[in-house]
């Protein structure tokens, strides 16, 4: 997978919990974990292996194994479909599990072709959109469930935020119930933005598929433009994808629900982590300020 596609930590030491993990699920399938390279620690603990050109993705929440199964099915659903995307590593059952640690195992693709841009991402999501709906294979989306499993899962966080967090979940649900979606349900990736797309040597691949379900497109145009608008992210990359697309999402008026929504994603992707991963706690605590004042234009930085 897209060696920049992660923020490789060659400075930070991999906690004890999770170096056992990737020695168990190599074990597991015969593959050798030492020398291995961590190269992400917020959702997922991702390893480059040093002799094999295998990517490891550890679930880290016991509650989101469910994730590993749909990132199996994915990938053998858009290999199917001719979707452009990572691949399983072949030969191996997956998802692979030993004791509480459960993985999915990559082939490795080396970034050796363009850097992606939005384009690239706007024509994958609408080539992907446009297959014909799976709900035997994809459950359908509902964001606000995942939110509050990692809600259930947070560790070392004050009870008040919680209260607060919990109260957001419930506002936004109701928000949420109100739209009137103007795009035809579709397979969706349901975390797309420019991290999750590789510049492999035959062209950009999808990477990332453990939250493909059921939903609606409009979610999946989302992230760019909160990007741009949150991350500081340059505000072509969103026109880029509206135009590839042929639908800017910044002009529907429901927009404003799923750019809450999208922010409040990604602040409490991390709460299940915050123990083994305290470098997050600075960033934690500077979006739920900005969340809890309403502030929209205080950038955020991500984490690290």
């Amino acid at each position: 997978m897209r060696m920049k596609t992660y923020q490789v930590h060659q400075h930070q030491s991999v906690p004890p919990e999770l170096e056992l993990a990737l020695t168990e699920i190599c074990e597991t399938v015969g593959l050798n974990p030492r020398g291995a390279r961590l190269l992400r620690f917020i959702n997922n603990g991702v390893f480059l292996l040093r002799d094999e050109p295998v990517i490891v993705r550890l679930v880290l929440s016991p509650s989101f194994a469910h994730r590993a199964r749909t990132a199996v099915e994915a990938a053998h659903w858009l290999a199917m479909h001719g979707v452009p995307a990572v691949r399983l590593l072949p030969g191996v059952e997956q998802p692979v599990s030993s004791g509480a640690h459960c993985a999915t195992l990559w082939q490795y693709v080396p970034e050796e072709g363009r850097v992606p841009g939005s384009a690239d991402l706007g024509n994958l999501l609408r080539q992907m959109h446009s297959q014909p709906l799976a709900e035997e294979t994809f459950k359908p989306w509902k964001p606000m469930a995942d939110i509050r499993r990692r809600l259930g899962d947070a560790v070392d966080i004050d009870p008040e935020d919680h209260r607060f967090l919990q109260q957001r979940c419930d506002y936004l649900e109701e928000q949420l119930e109100q739209l009137d979606f103007p795009l035809p349900r579709a397979v969706i990736h349901a975390d797309a933005h420019l991290g999750n797309v590789i510049g492999g040597p035959d062209g950009p691949l999808l990477c990332d598929l453990d939250s493909l379900c059921i939903g609606q497109p409009e979610w999946d145009l989302t992230p760019i433009a909160v990007g741009s608008l949150r991350m500081g992210y340059p505000a072509e990359w969103h026109r880029e994808l509206a135009d590839a697309y042929g639908f800017d999402i910044t002009s529907w008026e429901g927009f404003p629900v799923l750019r809450e929504l999208r922010e409040l994603k990604i602040t409490t992707g991390v709460l299940p982590i915050l123990r083994t991963n305290p470098s997050v706690r600075e960033q934690v605590s500077w979006r739920l300020r900005t969340i809890r004042e309403g502030d929209l234009d205080t950038q955020w930085a991500p984490y690290s």
